[in-house]
């Protein structure tokens, strides 16, 4: 079981990713909580706590199995998980920016 990813293991040859919202390292922590890292430097917690205990969490409500939540990795720089799970970087950076923290 992996602790993080990087886009290193998902980038094409020759290709750096730019768009400052590509997530470069993801590492899950306890509590249904995600530290991410992205291109710009920006670094915060995803936190997905409220939404994966939800009863109206939906197809998240996969990821109260643990086991699955730490199978996170990082898809062309947008944190995924297995069965095409994943979250839009671009909102988790601009929040991440703002408070230093995304709340779910």
């Amino acid at each position: 079981m992996r602790e993080h990813a990087t886009t290193d293991e998902n980038r094409a040859i020759g290709v750096t990713p730019s768009a400052p919202w590509r997530v470069t390292r993801v590492e899950p922590l306890d509590g249904y909580r995600l530290n991410v890292c992205f291109v710009d430097g920006t670094e915060g917690v995803v936190d997905l706590s409220g939404l994966v205990t939800s009863p109206k969490a939906g197809i998240f409500g996969k990821l109260r199995d643990e086991t699955l939540f730490r199978q996170v990795y990082l898809n062309a720089g947008a944190v995924s998980w297995p069965g095409e799970l994943d979250l839009a970087p671009d909102s988790m950076h601009d929040e991440i920016e703002r408070k230093g923290e995304w709340r779910l």
